[in-house]
């Protein structure tokens, strides 16, 4: 099977690591994250570029792309590490908006191209762990639309979000599958209380407390409670972006512990030198590799029947987590004390590869649902 880039695939992440290496490297990187983890410029200069809509059609103002483009820009992304919220609205939001389809759904995805809109998708409860259909905030019909109230947890993304995708209950028992809606909410929307803090890694994320929140009756989107299966397509697709952001990563750790060894001198040798860490260098090149392939694998099989395109992404997710956290214990111990410091980039991403370890779930968990998966359909 062929894996080379096709001519507009090389075009997007050329240009895009251009733009990046000119304003988002390490230095700039710190002080544009001192006080938010966004800016306005870079994340204009995204839309200028176009990889906001990288995954959109082209009648809705996107390039029209598929995850094979997503792909190219997550790893991109991911070398630069980059804090902007692309994950949570040009994969995620625009994943749930395209399908769920409507004219409030239209409208967004048009700003959303443009960088007028940044969404964050508020699913996780504070007793739900990993499980979409956990849901316990409700959402009952009022006169002329709808009320929200409950609670949601660790939405990455909020606190510079314009809109919040939300699941709520509109029928059935707390984990039911059946039931589980998909609501649009503005964030100025009367009855949200925010607590907003920054994760390890830079990001930014919310806690968020839902009181009777009015909201009209074209808030709700796609069928009434039946959203659980676009979320689980949406999330898969998120999770092989999330493993295309981590091969970058760890490609940049990888590289930046083969120019340290280059040139940090021990007993009169440069540290590259040494047999034994030479082989601890070639084992992160492997794990690299291993993450590659599953990432690819993940990639490929968005588009299979929603059992393999399961499979795929907790297999890779699984592998994601194993081979960063090897990577990035690799290259900080590699980098000696320096490694941990915020003077040099390898702390930086090795904390991003800790937060991607647990991001959609952990190995333990993708490796239960992976055991699930095959299990039921070898019955």
């Amino acid at each position: 099977m062929d894996f080379t880039l096709s001519d507009e695939q090389n075009m997007v992440q050329d240009a895009l690591t251009r733009f990046l290496h000119a304003h988002y490297r390490f230095d700039h990187r710190r002080k544009l994250t001192a006080a938010s983890s966004s800016s306005p410029d870079i994340w204009a200069g995204l839309a200028s570029l176009g990889v906001l809509g990288v995954g959109i059609p082209e009648d809705q103002g996107g390039m029209g792309g598929g995850p094979a483009e997503i792909m190219v820009v997550m790893e991109a992304l991911g070398q630069a590490l980059v804090t902007e919220p692309y994950l949570e609205t040009a994969v995620i939001g625009s994943g749930l908006l395209r399908r769920a389809g409507g004219a409030r759904a239209a409208q967004l995805l048009h700003a959303l191209v443009a960088g007028d809109a940044r969404l964050a998708l508020a699913a996780g409860e504070p007793t739900s762990r990993f499980a979409l259909e956990d849901v316990s905030t409700t959402a009952r019909q009022d006169a002329g639309g709808w009320v929200l109230n409950g609670a949601k947890s660790v939405v990455e993304g909020a606190p510079v979000a314009s809109h919040i995708l939300v699941t709520a209950r509109t029928s059935g028992q707390q984990r039911d599958r059946a039931g589980v809606s998909l609501f649009l909410l503005d964030t100025s929307a009367a009855g949200i209380t925010r607590h907003d803090y920054r994760l390890i890694d830079g990001r930014s994320a919310s806690d968020l407390r839902l009181d009777n929140v009015p909201l009209p009756v074209d808030a709700l989107l796609g069928e009434e409670g039946a959203s659980l299966a676009l979320l689980e397509q949406v999330r898969d697709e998120a999770i092989a972006a999330l493993c295309a952001e981590a091969v970058g990563g760890m490609r940049r750790m990888l590289q930046d512990t083969i120019d340290y060894t280059k040139q940090r001198r021990q007993f009169g040798h440069t540290l590259s030198s040494f047999q034994a860490l030479q082989h601890r260098m070639i084992d992160m090149f492997m794990a690299v590799e291993r993450a590659v392939s599953a990432t690819y694998l993940a990639t490929l099989k968005l588009d299979a029947d929603p059992v393999s395109r399961a499979c795929a992404a907790s297999a890779a997710k699984a592998t994601i987590a194993e081979t960063a956290r090897f990577v990035g214990q690799n290259a900080v111990q590699l980098h000696g004390g320096m490694g941990m410091t915020d003077e040099l980039a390898v702390g930086h991403y090795f904390k991003r590869a800790t937060v991607i370890g647990s991001q959609f779930g952990s190995r333990d968990y993708h490796v239960a649902r992976y055991a699930a998966l095959t299990c039921a359909q070898a019955a």
